[in-house]
C-alpha cells in the first residue's frame, strides 16, 4: 500500500528546495531589471537601432524564461500535494501508480532546476562554440569524431536547442577530421562546458578485417559565444587571413567561389575558419565572432589556471585533459574520470543522453568552488 504521507513529505522537501533555489536567482533583481529593459524599449527611437534592440529583446525574454521556469515547477508541486489528498481518498491502485510517476518526474525536474542555479559563472548563459577534433588514429579516429558530432546534435536536440554548423573537414575515407559548430540555447555553454576535453573510445574496430580491438581519441573544444566586441580587442595587424573553397554542402556556389575564410591570429597561434555561409563577407564576420570567443576562453582558462595554482588544487582545468571513456567491448560502459559518474548504457549515451555526466560535473564543480 502506497504510504501517502511519505508522498507528502517528499513533495514539501521538493518545494523547499526549489523556493530556495528560486531564492538563490535574486527574483526581485531580476524583475527590477526586466522592467528597466521594458523602459528602453519603449523609449522614442528605440528600435531604430536594430542590434541594441535585439540584445534587449533577448534579455528580456531570458529573464521572464527565467522566472517562469522556477515560479511554475513551484505551482505544479502545489498542485501535487492537493492531488495527493485526492488519490489517497479515492483508494486506486491505477491512480496510486499514477501519483509515484509524477512525483519522480517531479524529483528530476526539481534537481536539473537547482543545478541550473550553479551556472553563475560569468558566461554560462551564453551560448556556446563546439569543435570536435578527429586524433591521431586514421580512419578509426575521424569516425569516432563523426559518432561524438552525432552525439552531441542528438543531445542539443533532446535539450531543446538548436544547432549551425560553422565549419567541416571531412575525413579521408570516413568520419569526420574536424567539425565546429554552435548550439543556441539557455545556458548551452554552462552545460556544455562540462564536455570540454579528450573523448577516448575502445570497440571492435569496423574498419579493421581482422576485427581486433582499437583504442581511438577525439577532443572537445567549447567556447562561449562572445557577441560583445568591446570584451576584447583584436587588432587587424594581428590577424592573417585566408580565403579558400568550401569542402562542405551549399551547391555550386559555394564550390566554385573562395567564400570559405581561414583567420591566424599571430600573438596567440589560434586558427579558425568558416566555410557555413554562403559570402566572404559573412563567413569572415562569424569566423571573427569565434576568433573574440577563442581568446576570451583563453584568457578565463589563464585566469583558472593561476587560481588553481594559488589554491593548490592539483585538478587538471586544461581542455586537453583526458575526461571520458566509452567502452563498447569487451563490454560496455561509459565512464567519466572527474566524479566517476558511469553507465552501461552505452547506445543511450551515444543517442544523446548526457544529463547524468553534465549534472555530476556540476555538482563536484560547486563543491570545488
Amino acid at each position: 500500500m502506497l504510504d501517502y504521507n511519505e508522498i507528502r513529505s517528499k513533495l514539501k522537501d521538493m518545494k523547499s528546495e526549489m523556493t530556495r533555489a528560486y531564492e538563490s536567482i535574486n527574483p526581485s533583481k531580476l524583475k527590477a531589471r526586466a522592467d528597466e529593459l521594458a523602459e528602453q524599449q519603449n523609449a522614442e527611437g528605440f528600435w531604430e537601432d536594430a542590434e541594441n534592440a535585439r540584445k534587449v529583446s533577448k534579455e528580456i525574454s531570458q529573464i521572464q524564461s527565467k522566472l517562469e521556469k522556477f515560479e511554475k515547477m513551484i505551482a505544479r508541486i502545489d498542485d501535487a500535494i492537493e492531488l495527493v489528498d485526492i488519490v489517497e481518498l479515492e483508494a486506486s491502485a491505477e491512480e496510486d501508480a499514477n501519483l509515484v510517476g509524477m512525483v519522480d518526474e517531479l524529483a528530476e525536474h526539481v534537481e536539473s532546476l537547482s543545478l541550473a542555479t550553479l551556472l553563475s559563472g560569468k558566461y554560462d548563459s551564453l551560448n556556446a562554440i563546439l569543435t570536435l577534433h578527429a586524433g591521431a588514429g586514421g580512419t578509426e579516429a575521424q569516425d569516432w569524431c563523426s559518432m561524438l558530432y552525432r552525439m552531441y546534435t542528438r543531445y542539443v536536440e533532446r535539450t531543446g536547442w538548436s544547432y549551425t554548423e560553422l565549419d567541416y573537414l571531412a575525413g579521408d575515407e570516413a568520419g569526420i577530421k574536424s567539425v565546429t559548430f554552435r548550439v543556441e540555447g539557455d545556458n548551452a555553454y554552462g552545460y556544455l562546458k562540462a564536455e570540454k576535453g579528450v573523448h577516448r573510445l575502445v570497440r571492435i574496430s569496423p574498419f579493421d578485417a581482422n576485427a581486433r580491438r582499437h583504442t581511438s581519441f577525439a577532443s572537445l573544444e567549447v567556447m562561449p559565444e562572445i557577441i560583445d566586441t568591446s570584451e576584447i580587442e583584436i587588432r587587424p595587424e594581428d590577424l592573417k587571413i585566408d580565403t579558400y573553397r568550401s569542402g562542405g554542402a551549399g551547391g555550386q556556389h559555394v564550390n566554385k567561389t573562395e567564400s570559405a575564410i581561414r583567420i591566424t591570429h599571430i600573438p596567440t597561434g589560434i586558427i579558425v575558419a568558416c566555410q557555413n555561409e554562403r559570402s566572404q563577407i559573412q563567413n569572415k564576420e562569424v569566423a571573427l565572432q569565434m576568433l573574440r570567443s577563442k581568446l576570451i576562453e583563453k584568457k578565463e582558462r589563464e585566469r583558472e589556471e593561476e587560481a588553481a595554482a594559488i589554491s593548490g588544487q592539483l585538478k587538471k582545468i586544461e581542455w586537453g585533459s583526458q575526461i571520458r571513456s566509452y567502452v563498447f567491448c569487451p563490454y560496455t560502459m561509459v565512464k567519466d574520470h572527474r566524479t566517476n559518474y558511469e553507465t552501461g548504457n552505452v547506445q543511450a549515451v551515444m543517442d544523446g543522453d548526457l544529463d547524468g555526466f553534465i549534472n555530476e560535473y556540476l555538482k563536484l564543480s560547486s563543491i570545488q568552488k
